[in-house]
């Protein structure tokens, strides 16, 4: 019986690295359309092939397996797209101009820069604060965070807007000062 298995996950390994040699560039595009991000599409199409690999059962054909398999990227590419993480990213590149693409250098000055960030959102008023925190962390969108302040949508999307602007000058006060002390 063991050898029997062995048969049967041999034939599954060699039939998903089939479907991955097939599919997997092409999905891989697909994914960075979305979210423009090499090593992010890398994981969400990971993430596609694994999810197909343990509900193997519940693909039906009734669609192409290509069909199937880019619908299933785009599913995980918007759920990334919404995640708290992604918004997290998004709201740091956005206040400081700089990707997140990481190396181990990288890694330890966006800590510092990171830490920077949530010391500045701390001095903004708290109109624009509670919009930027329910908005990256909360990850409620300008519809749910209007009704929950009970204001219109529009004004939302300008506080967010106005929030952020004041957060980018607050990092590049922050930036400057240490520069000033450092020449001292």
């Amino acid at each position: 019986m063991g050898s029997v298995s062995k048969v049967k996950v041999g034939e599954v390994v060699a039939e998903i690295e089939e479907v991955i040699d097939e599919h997997g560039d092409y999905l891989l595009r697909v994914a960075y359309l979305y979210v423009k991000n090499r090593a992010t599409a890398e994981d969400i199409v990971q993430e596609v092939f694994i999810a197909f690999y343990e509900k193997q059962g519940q693909y039906r054909g009734e669609a192409s397996l290509r069909t199937y398999l880019v619908k299933m990227t785009v599913n995980r590419s918007h759920d990334f797209l919404r995640s708290w993480k992604n918004k997290r990213i998004t709201l740091f590149e956005k206040v400081t101009g700089k990707s997140t693409n990481r190396t181990p250098e990288r890694s330890l000055l966006e800590k510092a820069e990171k830490q920077e960030l949530v010391e500045a959102l701390f001095t903004l008023s708290i109109t624009y604060r509670e919009v930027l925190i329910l908005y990256y962390f909360q990850e409620m969108t300008t519809v749910e965070i209007a009704e929950l302040l009970d204001c219109p949508q529009a004004t939302i999307r300008t506080r967010l807007q106005r929030a952020r602007k004041q957060l980018a000058n607050r990092i590049v006060d922050y930036e400057w000062e240490e520069l000033r002390h450092e020449s001292i």
